[in-house]
């Protein structure tokens, strides 16, 4: 849901942003006068010297008893939801635990913690890998993992990832009982030094 959000927001102020920046550039370049153009007659910007709320407009509601508070409660409002969209994008979304199924319509709880840890000593035992992370996300009925490993200086890449997703990866799914369990790898190199050849 929050990337759904992040993607409605990105595109609203996207829009905002280019129609409005449109306006004022052709208010300030004059371009309605050079380059004959017909634009509406709502339009905000007819010249250079134009601004963008006259007196008029800005003293149109200030007498009625209800321009303040609705003022004040919007200003508040977009506060609350900046809030919360901020800490939405800070908080760590770690899956607190994991149903699993035991058959004959039993299921049991695993922490997510738990098993994450056992991901990542499974995956760090792999040949060639030295550090493996594994943090788990989603719903605790459908788990997804994001693992991060980092290879040795002789490790080859193809190997560790085939390697994760039909063994580690595998085994996790055959144990907790869901039928996938979709990834996201991320593969880093450790730094050394470069070998001497003889």
């Amino acid at each position: 849901m929050l990337r759904t959000v992040n993607r409605v927001l990105v595109a609203l102020a996207g829009v905002l942003l280019v129609g409005l920046g449109a306006a004022v550039l052709i208010g300030a370049l004059d371009l309605r006068r050079r380059w004959y153009l017909s634009l509406p007659s709502a339009w905000p910007f007819h010249g250079p010297h134009d601004v963008l709320l006259p007196d008029a407009d800005r003293r149109t509601w200030r007498t009625e008893s209800w321009w303040w508070p609705a003022v004040l409660a919007t200003l508040g409002l977009l506060v609350l939801l900046s809030l919360w969209w901020l800490l939405a994008q800070l908080r760590r979304r770690r899956l607190r635990e994991v149903l699993v199924e035991c058959g004959a319509g039993e299921a049991a709880v695993v922490r997510g913690a738990a098993l994450e840890d056992v991901l990542s000593a499974e995956a760090e035992s792999l040949d060639g890998v030295e550090r493996a992370t594994v943090t788990l996300t989603g719903r605790r009925t459908a788990p997804s993992a994001r693992v991060s490993l980092t290879l040795g200086p002789r490790a080859a890449p193809s190997e560790a990832l085939s390697s994760l997703t039909d063994g580690v990866l595998a085994s996790a799914r055959t144990s907790t009982g869901l039928a996938r369990i979709p990834a996201r790898i991320r593969l880093s190199a450790l730094r050394h030094r470069p070998e001497r050849v003889g």
